[in-house]
């Protein structure tokens, strides 16, 4: 470090993507003589490059022009994320599990209640080669489960996630855990089977969407989207701006959704409150509608789609004698029939879009697959594609390097830096199990499955199968290695996950991670990663949707107490591997792959374009290039309108090349699915699902819980920010005990009903659980829904099934049953609870022990609850 108190800003990017895609490009002050962050700020693209350089771009419409603007518009997630990297939470050294002796007894059963002993870097290592090498031995490399996706830093050469499977790839495979399409579950389970847009099920041709609206729509639909929150993590406050440009542009904007979201609250013309997960009643009454009052494209049908006759018949109670009518919906959505018919009305008589950032709790419940193929079916009854009426996004502009996914004007490059990556290949070990099944794979092997379950396969993978694990002749699961420790927050049926992470049949836990929270509770080793600020490394950002940007990372900070990089960690693994020889031997220089980490830079740069435009030291001294706006992109077709003017030549991705509104291809392959058949349907319950208020189990809990992306974390992510725990009730609600509880939304006549005021301290619960939440009595959320925000941090009071969390991780309560019986996603939102007020103090008599850990009101749960003895270390 030099002298200079306020030396160059330093370039950083601090979004979430992972996997060496970028976002959130941000100038980063420090105090380079005391070695500490000062400030986060906006990166200028004008520091060191003109309008011109950039082919600065503008849309026009209605007299009315938008430009991008020349600093990038990061969101306070990226602002405060200094409290981050200072948090008291920081793991400090490399610590083990106090009741865990490798020669001894394991005690698996005291995961996620023992504390922990300070060990050396050394030790550590030695523990984690000893016990690899011990289970290759005793049960075969297959029987190691690395847990390597999530939603970690967007880090290149010290990628955080994935780095053991490099290693592990090198000494005889590994299973992995392949995460399922958990942002996109209902779109990739079942509008892909309506019109394909693989990979993910949600339109995919995007091009001048933003702009076809912006001069031909009528009206925006926000079904269950909320741009104000969600795309925060992952590409700013551009969406923010959009929808205020619409406001000037006089196009209407309509929420549907069981809350006033930030966005609903900001821009909504209007409101259409729906009960959680009840969507799909009421796209089936307004295609109702429009077929009783013949005010859809029959025309456009018979030229664009395929089995449109057989949805008809369904939604005219052929089928089942039950006519899909407002009136019917209304009991079961919440919808009143007069708004529903006055809604399909406007809708046939306008240009409509829908908008969505991925959409969230929409597509994330049982049965999800059925509203997102009844979206793509009332898009396809008024002529999808035409003029002002796609489907668009505020979110993931470049997803999966794809410039059709961007409805914004391109720019000339999506780059490419994975020369530099150090984590996950994305390849497939034979061995895999879907991450929604692993509490199970754990506990009741074996268990099947169908497809890959990898987001991003082709639409044809969900039919492939069965898979199986074990494979035949292997073992079942024996080790764990995570760098994602926050399944149980994260996913669904948490605290089935916290049975199976206390198995016998699981004798060792090593987790990586940079903070003490979630899962790291279950490790038997774990070690202290850092964070960006503190490493070199290389970046990109392709989703601000201004200009796309590859930009070179200097080292901020030194290592923070006894942190490494996840490279780092994993190579000193390796390191300790090599004394055993064999298929250990010269380990370290293998994985690390004969390189250092700058020519790790300098390869991942000199894949870009930017190395046609200036030499290494030229882009390290600059820090950044923005890629310049693509020429002629206003002449790019705007959406789907090729496939609205000519559907044969330009079919879409199913068998027969048109909307499919009866799938022969799941007719065929899952005859006998009652939960996903050929027609989209309303589903009332299946073998895993008894989730809706009116049948038996509705009784017993009759609140419906919407559990959204948060607005002050990204997941699990900035839980412990010192300055957004300040915000008594919109971040968290303080207790009579002084700690922070996740607020839980109640309507005003539910709250008179069970005796709830604002601040009050309540139980959310059915049979799986219950967790703890502060009150919020307001009309922003709608009677007999309960709403509490997603991915707060696991502080377990009682572990397991029936457990209590103090911390509010509903997801530890949600099902444990996937979407349907072929579709492996997760069902995060839209389940029964129930809801009582507690006396907390009562509970902290009942549990001294759990509400008794070190707790620092400010910012949430901290390392040293766990730690037992911090001994001296290295």
């Amino acid at each position: 470090m030099g002298n200079n108190v306020l030396g160059t800003p330093i370039v950083k990017g601090l979004g979430f993507n992972s996997f060496g895609i970028g976002t959130n490009a941000c100038s980063v002050d420090i105090d380079e003589e005391n070695d500490k962050i000062l400030r986060i700020r906006p990166l200028r693209f004008d520091e060191h490059y003109t309008p011109e350089d950039l082919n600065a771009w503008k849309l026009e419409a209605r007299g009315k022009t938008f430009e991008p603007g020349f600093k990038t518009l990061i969101s306070p997630l990226s602002l405060c994320y200094k409290k981050r990297v200072y948090s008291k939470n920081r793991i400090p050294y490399p610590m083990k599990r106090v009741d865990w002796d490798p020669e001894g007894e394991r005690n698996p059963q005291n995961r996620g209640t023992s504390g922990y002993v300070r060990i050396s870097w050394d030790e550590a290592c030695a523990l984690i080669a000893s016990e690899i090498k011990r289970v290759h031995e005793a049960y075969g490399p297959a029987s190691i489960l690395c847990e390597l996706d999530g939603h970690g830093e967007t880090k290149f050469v010290h990628a955080p996630h994935g780095c053991q499977s490099r290693m592990f790839d090198l000494i005889g495979s590994y299973t992995l855990q392949t995460r399922q399409p958990d942002s996109w579950e209902g779109w990739y389970w079942g509008a892909k089977h309506m019109w394909g847009m693989d990979p993910l099920g949600q339109n995919s041709q995007m091009n001048n969407v933003i702009r076809d609206v912006a001069q031909n729509g009528d009206a925006v639909l926000f079904w269950g989207c909320d741009v104000e929150t969600t795309p925060l993590g992952w590409g700013g406050y551009l969406a923010s701006r959009l929808c205020y440009w619409f406001t000037e542009l006089g196009i209407k904007q309509i929420h549907i959704s069981p809350d006033v979201n930030y966005t609903n609250a900001v821009h909504a013309d209007k409101w259409i409150p729906v009960k959680p997960n009840t969507d799909a009643a009421l796209q089936l009454a307004i295609a109702y509608t429009w077929i009783k009052e013949g005010t859809y494209d029959q025309a456009y049908l018979d030229t664009h789609a395929v089995g449109f006759e057989n949805f008809k018949y369904y939604v005219m109670g052929g089928e089942d004698g039950v006519p899909k009518t407002p009136k019917w919906a209304e009991a079961i959505c919440g919808v009143p029939s007069y708004t529903i018919k006055a809604f399909a009305r406007y809708w046939a008589k306008h240009a409509v879009s829908i908008a969505h950032c991925n959409g969230g709790s929409y597509i994330r419940s049982c049965y999800a697959h059925e509203p997102a193929r009844l979206e793509v079916a009332l898009l396809g009854m008024q002529g999808l594609g035409k003029p002002g009426a796609n489907q668009f996004k505020f979110i993931e502009w470049t997803l999966y390097g794809m410039d059709t996914v961007t409805p914004l004007p391109p720019s000339v490059e999506i780059p490419d830096c994975s020369p530099a990556y150090r984590g996950w290949y994305r390849s497939f070990p034979k061995s895999f199990i879907p991450k929604t099944m692993i509490p199970e794979a754990i506990m009741n092997p074996p268990v099947s499955w169908y497809g890959h379950i990898g987001a991003g396969f082709p639409r044809e993978d969900q039919f492939d199968g069965p898979y199986t694990f074990p494979l035949e002749g292997n073992e079942r699961l024996h080790m764990i290695w995570s760098d994602t420790p926050c399944w149980e927050t994260c996913w669904n049926g948490g605290n089935e996950m916290q049975e199976a992470l206390r198995h016998p049949s699981i004798e060792f836990i090593v987790v990586q991670h940079p903070w003490m929270e979630n899962d790291c509770f279950f490790a038997d080793v774990i070690l202290p990663t850092n964070t960006k600020f503190e490493t070199e490394d290389i970046g990109t950002d392709s989703d601000n949707g201004q200009w796309n940007l590859v930009y070179y990372e200097r080292q901020a900070i030194k290592p923070r107490l006894e942190s490494k990089s996840d490279m780092e960690a994993v190579g000193e693994v390796a390191r300790a591997l090599e004394k055993f020889g064999g298929i250990y031997e010269n380990l370290y220089e293998r994985y690390m792959g004969g390189k250092t980490c700058e020519e790790y830079i300098q390869a991942g740069f000199e894949n870009t374009g930017a190395a046609k435009k200036m030499d290494f030291e030229e882009f390290k001294e600059k820090q950044y290039y923005p890629f310049p706006t693509r020429e002629g992109w206003e002449e790019m077709p705007a959406g789907l309108i090729q496939f609205y003017e000519d559907p044969e030549g330009h079919p879409l991705q199913t068998p027969s090349g048109k909307l499919e509104y009866y799938s022969t291809t799941l007719a065929s392959q899952f005859p006998d699915d009652k939960e996903r058949g050929p027609i989209p349907h309303w589903v009332d319950e299946g073998a895993g699902h008894q989730e809706r208020q009116y049948l038996e189990r509705g009784r017993k809990y009759p609140f419906l819980l919407v559990s959204n992306h948060p607005r002050w974390r990204v997941h699990a992510n900035l839980d412990d920010v010192t300055w957004f725990r300040e915000m008594e009730e919109t971040c968290k609600v303080t207790g009579p005990d002084g700690y922070k509880y996740e607020p839980v939304l109640v309507h005003p006549s539910d709250a008179g009903l069970l005796g709830l005021e604002t601040g009050d301290i309540v139980k959310l619960y059915n049979e799986r659980g219950a967790v703890l939440g502060g009150v919020r009595v307001t009309e922003r959320i709608m009677p007999s829904v309960v709403y509490q925000d997603h991915g707060s941090r696991v502080d377990s009071v009682v572990l397991g099934r029936g457990g209590l969390d103090r911390g509010g991780a509903n997801n530890l309560i949600a099902p444990y049953a996937t979407t349907s019986t072929h579709a492996f996603g997760e069902v995060t939102s839209g389940f029964l609870v129930n809801i009582e007020k507690v006396d907390v103090l009562a509970l902290a008599a009942q549990y001294p022990e759990a509400f008794g850990r070190d707790y620092d009101p400010d910012c949430g749960l901290v390392a040293t609850a766990r730690v037992v003895d911090e001994g001296e270390g290295e």
